[in-house]
């Protein structure tokens, strides 16, 4: 049979005219109140009593253990009753409750940064990024150089394994997306056209844009936003379990079986991820303009490889090649830098997505004025 606990009890009255405060049962933490409003009134109840400083007989209370002692201490307010009668067993535990060190009072809230050291700091934090950045970049560029040499030691499971969860199982979002942007691109470009009876142009524009700059960019966001969250959460979990640590203590490069992997991965799946999406862009909008313009899809397919040259093509998949580097270099740039606790895993993650996006938009743009003159249709 389990052993029965006494609830802890108390009962005041009044002895040689002074008040007396008796405890009964166990004071232990199975035997407090449980329901935090029903501790409440029990700490409440003893509380008024504590305020006119009785005796305190604790003769009767069969088993203390911390909880109980920390719970009596603190109503003592932290020192030793004027009367008291404490057994030798129970002044020991609140012996030990009372050299508990107090807690430290809460730090001082900073000042408030000026611009100049905001300016500073920041500036700080993006040479650390930047120097952090360019280190993994060339650990990158020494293991594809020792990979050459030692072709054996590919990680071929690593490597599938990303191109199959960034690119095949990203296939159905990025049809969607480039699907639906094509035909909204084509709804919007038509009634526009229709009102200077420039319809047949609607191949130029929608060629020239989902092509070179749309598909792209939307391949990098939706990539950013969904393999590079999971590649910065991955590697984060990983510090946060300690595995990257065993991985060193095993002798096991990090870099070549984390980073080189992800990164040579987005790096192949982009270009044709920007390919169907393209396509898919092209098949959205040329339904649209089927249905808006009374344009034939035979039409629509010859003047396509006129009005938008092929170069346009290659700058596109050029585009998704190097979005690709970048998003998988800041992603287990991020993951890298994730410390052991769950905050800064967020915080984190959701620092890689918001720093791939920028960076892909701000590459997008230098491709844009290097690339200006090329492609263009005569």
């Amino acid at each position: 049979m389990p052993e029965m606990v006494e609830p802890a009890t108390f009962a005041a009255d009044v002895r040689d005219g002074r008040r007396v405060v008796r405890l009964a049962g166990s004071w232990t933490l199975a035997s407090l109140p449980t329901p935090l409003f029903e501790f409440e009134s029990f700490e409440g109840q003893l509380l008024a009593m504590a305020e006119e400083e009785p005796a305190w007989d604790l003769t009767a209370v069969v088993r203390l253990d911390s909880a109980g002692a920390l719970l009596l201490w603190r109503l003592w307010r932290k020192r030793w009753p004027a009367e008291a009668l404490i057994p030798d067993e129970h002044r020991h535990v609140l012996q030990r409750a009372a050299s508990v060190p107090p807690t430290s009072a809460q730090a001082p809230l900073k000042p408030r940064p000026g611009p100049l050291e905001w300016l500073g700091g920041l500036t700080l934090a993006l040479r650390m990024h930047l120097r952090d950045g360019i280190a993994l970049v060339g650990q990158v560029l020494l293991d594809i150089a020792w990979l050459c040499a030692h072709p054996r030691e590919m990680p071929l499971r690593e490597l599938s394994a990303t191109i199959y969860k960034s690119g095949a199982l990203a296939l159905p979002v990025t049809a969607l997306v480039g699907f639906l942007i094509g035909v909204v691109l084509s709804y919007l470009s038509s009634l526009q056209l229709r009102l200077f009876g420039a319809e047949i142009f609607i191949v130029n524009i929608l060629g020239m844009s989902i092509i070179r700059e749309l598909g792209p960019v939307l391949v990098a966001v939706l990539v950013a936003g969904r393999s590079g969250s999971a590649m910065t959460a991955q590697i984060g979990v990983m510090r946060v379990t300690e595995e990257i640590d065993a991985m060193a203590t095993m002798g096991v490069s990090r870099s070549l079986r984390l980073v080189l992997p992800k990164v040579l991965a987005l790096a192949l799946v982009m270009p044709l991820l920007v390919v169907w999406c393209s396509a898919a862009g092209i098949l959205g909008g040329l339904v649209v303009a089927n249905l808006q313009l009374d344009l034939s899809w035979g039409f629509f397919i010859d003047t396509l490889p006129r009005a938008v040259p092929l170069a346009n093509l290659w700058i596109g998949l050029a585009k998704g090649f190097v979005f690709g580097l970048l998003i998988g270099l800041i992603a287990c740039h991020f993951g890298l830098r994730v410390k052991p606790n769950t905050e800064s895993l967020s915080t984190k993650t959701t620092s890689s997505v918001v720093t791939s996006i920028t960076v892909v938009i701000l590459v997008d743009a230098v491709f844009a004025i290097y690339t200006r003159d090329l492609g263009m249709p005569l």
